[in-house]
């Protein structure tokens, strides 16, 4: 049953470029233009009419953008709920003019071995975030450590939870590799029971449907579980609502200069009616579109799902403006 009919995030890339080169990432590699101030206002407004909680500035590299204080401003007086995920290597320059403007607020970390992080990053960036996150909880803010668990680094969660996050109190978000379309990495059966298991631990958030979504095979298309196009709006650069997802980008329709209308138009709708029903989509586990569909519609996933989501707001303090109506 379907519990909530609106899009309830938004992933807002307000470019594509990064001064990182992850390896298991591509969206640096793309050419790309950045968002402008006047069309974020637009959208944002828009968003708010559309029932969206929940505006996730994402890159590329987000704090590339000489105006990504200006967004989260914006977006903070339209009472949203607010995210960035950054490498870290701008955060100190930013960092007293987003203060109090991020609600959650995350540093990617995949293991606590300097010279083993900057390699899978590709670039030196572990002191970058040792420095960031020593800067956030001197500005009152505290911010959560997300950690994309593959394989080959999986040992290295307790070194990050014992020695970087339970010293500072800060919340260990366990990220697991997705896959898509022949992308990405499988995790194996053992790995999945290990971070299981490291999700009933304090200060650790894990979502246990994205661990059950894998031993179920992922999405299937026959009977989908995703909701990416119904649940998430991603907006391009290019000003852009790019359906059904992000990974998948069927199709761009250019924004102008109303997202409302444009997202009601029959050809949008039509193209929403294809999530997680595209031959693409099966066996897709995409974390970020997988959280949304997961909460706005009844399922074992849900119920599943549900436990850890109210751990990871109680510990945040989020809850509150999951429900706000202003």
């Amino acid at each position: 049953m379907r519990l909530i009919k609106h899009p309830v995030l938004c992933n807002y890339y307000v470019t594509y470029r990064c001064n990182a080169k992850c390896g298991f990432c591509d969206i640096w590699e793309k050419p790309s233009p950045y968002v402008t101030l006047d069309n974020v206002r637009e959208n944002l407004i828009a968003l708010k009419k559309l029932g969206v909680k929940v505006i996730d500035f994402t890159g590329g590299e987000p704090l590339l953008h000489q105006q990504i204080d200006q967004f989260f401003e914006l977006a903070k007086e339209l009472k949203f709920l607010t995210t960035l995920t950054t490498n870290g290597l701008l955060y100190p320059k930013f960092a007293k003019r987003l203060k109090g403007k991020v609600d959650m607020l995350h540093f990617s970390l995949d293991t606590a071995d300097r010279d083993k992080h900057d390699s899978m990053r590709g670039v030196q960036c572990f002191d970058f975030v040792m420095e960031s996150i020593a800067l956030a909880k001197s500005l009152g803010e505290r911010p959560d450590i997300l950690f994309t668990v593959f394989e080959e680094n999986k040992t290295d969660i307790k070194e990050v939870y014992e020695q970087i996050c339970l010293p500072n109190n800060l919340v260990l978000i366990l990220n697991p590799a997705f896959e898509y379309n022949q992308v990405g990495d499988h995790l194996s059966n053992e790995t999945l029971d290990e971070l299981e298991a490291w999700g009933r631990k304090e200060n650790i958030f894990i979502n246990q449907a994205f661990i059950d979504l894998r031993r179920d095979g992922g999405n299937h298309i026959n009977n989908p579980i995703c909701k990416a196009a119904s649940t998430t709006l991603v907006i391009s650069p290019e000003n852009e609502l790019i359906l059904p997802c992000y990974h998948l980008g069927e199709k761009s329709f250019t924004i102008g200069g109303d997202l409302e209308e444009l997202y009601h138009s029959s050809e949008v709708q039509q193209q929403i009616a294809t999530e997680g029903r595209l031959p693409a989509c099966e066996g897709c586990t995409i974390n970020c579109y997988m959280q949304p569909s997961f909460s706005v519609e009844t399922s074992k996933y849900f119920w599943k799902s549900l436990p850890s989501t109210i751990k990871y707001n109680r510990m945040k303090g989020t809850w509150k403006g999951l429900f706000r109506t202003g």
